[in-house]
């Protein structure tokens, strides 16, 4: 009878998976995604928005807080903990939006737990929310082929939650942690140019160089490591915050860090940094800390301390606790320790190095190696003011978070505005717009030298910069850091990365006037529904398709060599006989969109007109980075830095304002409808405060890429394309590299074919085929001769062939640069045969690349292209790039053409053929195929 249960129970297992795989089957999104429409729901204390792929739901009192957030695909959660909404540092402090306190395990979130939780009063307060249709950011206008059915704005639902900031008295008296200087009176401070005759300097006899004051410079400390070097002062009675900073230098020491200790007559308490770890995790810094009566060697818990910046530390004393605090230069407050108050308030203060106990004792026998270490500053502040007047009126700011989930694809949209309601300037200092306490993608016991990934979820933004990549044109603002709330995670240096953390590296330090309101860039978050590279990728791809349509753009373009009107005109002539669709006045040519001349202007206004009338467009290259203007205008880099390129123009100087000004009075004067934008700005800080558009370090990456995506946007809006080798997409561009390296076009013919499908298909993971260019050297480029060379064309028919269809039967657009594109009527018939048979397919071959084989040069190479939507479904193309014919049986994987039962398959011309799909989607195809040569089979 058990047997028979057992077995029941697994049958009906088995039915249910095979049922929910058929489902899943019937219902991908990425093959048909028109039955996955965003919703909200609301209850007394939720709001959900859901289309069917994701989930997330706030609760929305006492405040409004992510509480779940789950992938439908799966069934998984995400979520594992409850953070604020965003965090914003206004004026120099930190304000907290939204969340929940009070969750007693981050490991994860149990419902029950919810109603338990509270309120941070210090914290911004939720007021209500707005539902509506996504807007677009900007406009798009369409004048190119591209794909069918893409929507401007994207469907789905637009949420709005407002918060208005607390009550001045609640942020003192709340969980924040506040600016020292916060509501306090300074009692002291000194920066140690001069050491006044309230310090005591006490330093080691064991070297004769130890010392406070380091060639000439105070504050500087030269000892032994496990040596005291320390000065004393008395504190005042009413101290209530202790303070100061330390760059540890070449101190590895454990028990004699720096840090601060505090004397009584019977006793020391001290707070250090520890630069070489405990015994236990040797050169792993962490903090220390003495109480009086016991010895913590790892404070705060173990730990990864990045001491190659100064780091500050406090004690701040108040009537129930004293908090052991530290911040990293340019970071954010952190409780390491809560001690009981004190009895009595200490009488003195040491600041250096001294024993694990505050003393100025030297080891006994291990005194180490000298070091260099510096103490920068010391502070002492007063009690809090309850008069106090900082902070602002409840309804000085009101900042909104609006989210976006879109119809089809599991992908959500956050960002911020905030507007000032005040009478004065407000200055937006940092902030990160989204935080994620997500389930870890595994645990790692032991962190030496590797750590587990990240959890499986794609974030990225639209402040991305400097890459072909897009995790690497992220790092800038995406961050999966350790969640310091996760007391319970398995790692003992509690570092695994499960904390999503989006915010810019440095600033914005952007001000508000009154009345104004500031946005800050998009965040897209889409979970994966699978650890498959190719689905995955698949899913960046329809996101991409989704919130970047103009991607979808891929206009065949010539790369003119030559920028002379004979030459341009033959440029012109042959793309539009030949179907070329653009024209560019490449690098080289003698191209000067700078040239803002009124003749020079007319000139490139009769080239437009022509290719206009002969229905191709024109477009030019400009550099932006990578060059050295001079004269002040480049950017000024922080000591130790080098700009991205080794030069580059600081936008927001005068040269740069001007050079933006002349690029917006060049496209409205011209008619031209492209931009080759090299070298884009890639990131770079300036330091300078002598130019007109930043005024200084903080806020001069924020100005700079504020000017070149709204150049970019409103390029989009206008209809011109943008060639970008950026990753500049979600603000309007529409191609980048698909993989490149300019030397390997130096190589031989037969070389160079190789690299460019291994190009395509590497690049293609993430990228659909019109969203990356390549390359095809007509003339000399990088050198290589006449062996690399394709000129004279008519001598070199086969290899141009090749080139030719190698990329657009990827559907990829290369640039084919040189002064024609025939040289005969063979080879004009052969450049038009190609065209003509890529616009043929055109809508398949720009479909996802399905991978199967990579070109390796030994053996046929060959990929899927996918377009479910569309009359041909799949097309196969298969290369041979060897002297020997080749015959095989191909396993074609068509599960994401959308076909299921059987499929016709037409290899080239020949008569179409029907298969019966495998119970995998696939169908086993024989292909013959000539040497050097490629062949294709299409799938209805």
């Amino acid at each position: 009878m058990k047997i028979t249960k057992h077995f029941s129970i697994s049958l009906v297992i088995v039915m249910c998976y095979f049922n929910l795989q058929t489902a899943l089957a019937q219902t991908d999104w990425l093959i048909d995604g028109s039955s996955y429409t965003t919703e909200m729901k609301q209850t007394d204390k939720t709001l959900e928005m859901s289309n069917g792929l994701i989930r997330r739901v706030f609760r929305i009192a006492p405040n409004a807080a992510t509480v779940r957030l789950d992938n439908l695909v799966t069934g998984e959660s995400l979520l594992r903990g409850v953070k604020p909404e965003a965090i914003v540092k206004f004026n120099g402090v930190n304000y907290e939006v939204g969340g929940l306190k009070g969750q007693p395990n981050y490991a994860f979130l149990k419902p029950e737990w919810l109603d338990k939780m509270t309120v941070n009063p210090a914290s911004m307060q939720y007021t209500g929310y707005e539902v509506s249709e996504p807007q677009a950011p900007f406009q798009w206008k369409r004048v190119r082929n591209y794909t069918k059915g893409s929507n401007w704005p994207p469907k789905g639902k637009h949420l709005r939650m407002d918060y208005q900031m607390p009550e001045p008295q609640n942020l003192i008296t709340g969980q924040a942690l506040l600016p020292s200087s916060y509501g306090r009176n300074t009692l002291y401070y000194t920066d140690f140019n001069s050491l006044d005759n309230l310090w005591k300097t006490t330093y080691s006899e064991a070297h004769e160089r130890s010392s406070f004051q380091n060639e000439g410079k105070i504050g500087e400390i030269f000892t032994p490591a496990n040596t005291a070097v320390y000065v004393e002062k008395k504190l005042a009675a009413n101290t209530n915050i202790i303070e100061a900073t330390f760059n540890v230098g070449t101190d590895k020491s454990k028990e004699y860090g720096p840090g601060i200790t505090l004397v009584w007559p019977n006793k020391t308490m001290k707070f250090y940094l520890r630069p070489g770890g405990n015994n236990y995790d040797d050169g792993v810094a962490m903090f220390g800390l003495w109480d009086g009566q016991n010895e913590n060697k790892a404070a705060g818990g173990r730990q990864a301390l990045d001491l190659t910046k100064p780091w500050k530390l406090r004690y701040r004393i108040t009537d129930q606790n004293v908090f052991c605090e530290a911040k990293p230069e340019d970071g954010d407050w952190l409780t390491i320790e809560k001690l009981s108050s004190f009895d009595i308030m200490p009488s003195h203060v040491r600041i250096g190095k001294t024993n694990a106990q505050g003393e100025g004792i030297d080891h006994k026998t291990q005194q180490g190696e000298l070091i260099r270490m510096q103490v920068i500053n010391y502070t002492e502040y007063g009690s809090l003011s309850q008069n106090s007047k900082a902070g602002f009126k409840k309804d000085a700011i009101t900042l909104s978070v609006h989210y976006e989930l879109y119809d089809g694809i599991p992908v959500m949209a956050k960002w911020l505005t905030i507007k000032n309601n005040s009478d004065e300037d407000i200055t937006v200092d940092k902030f990160i717009s989204e935080i994620i306490a997500a389930v870890e993608y595994g645990a790692a016991v032991e962190t030496r030298k590797f750590n587990v990934p990240s959890p499986n979820i794609h974030v990225e933004t639209d402040y991305a910069f400097s890459s072909f990549n897009v995790e690497d044109a992220n790092h800038h603002a995406v961050r999966w850091l350790p969640d310091p709330d996760y007391q319970t995670q398995v790692n003992y240096l509690r570092v695994t990365p499960c904390l999503l953390n989006v915010g810019p590296e440095i600033g914005p330090a952007k001000t508000i006037a009154p009345g104004e309101t500031f946005k800050t860039f998009r965040t897209f978050v889409m979970p994966n529904d699978s650890y498959d590279r190719e689905r995955n990728g698949m899913a960046l791809r329809r996101m991409y398709r989704t919130l970047a349509p103009w991607t979808t753009e891929n206009p065949l373009m010539m790369h003119a060599r030559f920028a002379d009107w004979e030459r341009v005109k033959t440029a012109i002539d042959q793309a539009a006989e030949a179907g070329f669709e653009m024209v560019i006045l490449t690098f080289g040519s003698g191209f000067n969109i700078e040239d803002d001349s009124q003749e020079y202007l007319s000139k490139m206004k009769k080239y437009s007109d022509y290719a206009k009338s002969k229905g191709v467009e024109i477009g030019g290259y400009s550099l932006l980075a990578s060059r050295r203007i001079g004269g002040g205008h480049d950017v000024e880099m922080p000591p130790g830095q080098r700009p991205t390129f080794g030069n580059s123009p600081c936008i927001e100087s005068h040269w740069g304002q001007d050079y933006f000004k002349k690029l917006y009075n060049f496209y409205r004067k011209t008619g031209f409808s492209l931009l080759e934008h090299d070298g884009s700005y890639p990131g770079d800080v300036c330091a300078s405060k002598d130019h007109p558009g930043h005024k200084g370090l903080n806020d001069s990456r924020w100005e700079q890429y504020e000017t070149i995506s709204q150049f970019y946007q409103w390029c989009r809006a206008n209809g011109i394309y943008l060639n970008i080798p950026d990753y500049y997409y979600m603000t309007g561009g529409n191609k980048c590299g698909m993989g490149y390296r300019e030397v390997n076009w130096s190589l031989p013919r037969n070389q160079q074919v190789i690299h460019t499908r291994q190009n395509i298909y590497d690049g293609a993971w993430q990228k659909t085929p019109s969203m990356g260019w390549m390359f095809v050297p007509l003339t000399e480029y990088h050198g290589g001769g006449a062996a690399a060379t394709i000129e004279p064309l008519k001598e070199h028919l086969s290899h141009y062939e090749m080139m030719m269809v190698s990329n657009l039967g990827g559907g990829v657009q290369a640039c084919y640069r040189g002064p024609r594109l025939y040289d005969s009527e063979e080879t004009k018939s052969m450049v038009s045969r190609v065209v003509n048979w890529f616009k043929k397919h055109r809508e398949v071959l720009e479909g996802d690349i399905i991978h199967l084989r990579r070109a390796d040069g030994r053996d046929i190479d060959y990929w899927l292209s996918v377009n479910p939507q569309g009359e041909e479904k799949g097309m196969l193309m298969v290369y041979n790039p060897t002297n020997t014919k080749i015959t095989k049986t191909i396993k074609v994987p068509l599960y994401y053409t959308g076909l299921s039962d059987s499929v016709a398959v037409q290899i080239e011309e020949k008569g179409v053929e029907s298969y019966s799909l495998e119970r995998d989607y696939s169908i086993l195809l024989e292909i013959t195929i000539q040497p050097n040569s490629y062949t294709w089979a299409v799938f209805k």
